[in-house]
C-alpha cells in the first residue's frame, strides 16, 4: 500500500487505511516562502513582573533564558511533536515583553521557511518553549505562575496562503 496522499483513513490525512498515524507525505507539494506568528502569555504576581523590570531574579536574565530556549525549541520541533515534518528554520524571531496591563509577560514568535510545510507548529512550540524556559526561570519567586492564551495568530506561504486570527 502506498503512502500517497490519497491513501488516507475517512479523510484524516495523518491516518493511513488501516487508521494508524503515519506522516503526510508533502515531497508533491510547492516549495515557498513560510511563516507563521504565535503567541501567549505567563501571568505573574506584580511582585515577579518587578524583579524581571529590575533584573532582580535570583536565577539571572530570565527573558533572555526564555528567548533563547524559544528559538531552540523552534529547531527541534519534530523531536517533539510526533507527526510534525522536519523543515529548515531559516528565522525564529522570539520577543518577550513584560505587561503590567495583563499582568505577565506576553511572547510572540515569527518562525520562517522555504519549505513545502508550513511552520505554525514551530511557531507555538517556540511559544510554550519560552514560556516553560520564564516559569522555571521565575518558580522561586512565583510559584503560581501560569502559561496561558498560546495561539497561532497568523500564517502565510503555502496553498492557503495569508490567515490571521479574526478576533
Amino acid at each position: 500500500m502506498s503512502d500517497s496522499q490519497d491513501s488516507h483513513h475517512d479523510g484524516f490525512t495523518h491516518l493511513d487505511r488501516s487508521g494508524a498515524a503515519r506522516m503526510v507525505d508533502v515531497s508533491g507539494k510547492e516549495v515557498t516562502t513560510r511563516t507563521a506568528t504565535a503567541t501567549g502569555v505567563v501571568f505573574l504576581t506584580p511582585e515577579t513582573i518587578e524583579a524581571l523590570r529590575h533584573g532582580d531574579v535570583p536565577k539571572g536574565d530570565a527573558l533572555a533564558v526564555a528567548r533563547i530556549a524559544g528559538i531552540q525549541a523552534a529547531k527541534r520541533t519534530p523531536d517533539l511533536v510526533p507527526l510534525c515534518h522536519p523543515i529548515a528554520i531559516h528565522g525564529a524571531d522570539v520577543t518577550l515583553t513584560v505587561d503590567d496591563e495583563r499582568g505577565g509577560v506576553a511572547i510572540t514568535a515569527t518562525t520562517r521557511t522555504a519549505d513545502r510545510t508550513g511552520v505554525e507548529m514551530e511557531a507555538l512550540t517556540c511559544v510554550m518553549a519560552a514560556a516553560l524556559a520564564l516559569v522555571d526561570m521565575v518558580k522561586a519567586l512565583d510559584p503560581e505562575a501560569v502559561v496561558s492564551e498560546v495561539r497561532v495568530e497568523e500564517k502565510t506561504g503555502g496553498k492557503t496562503g495569508y490567515w490571521h486570527r479574526s478576533a
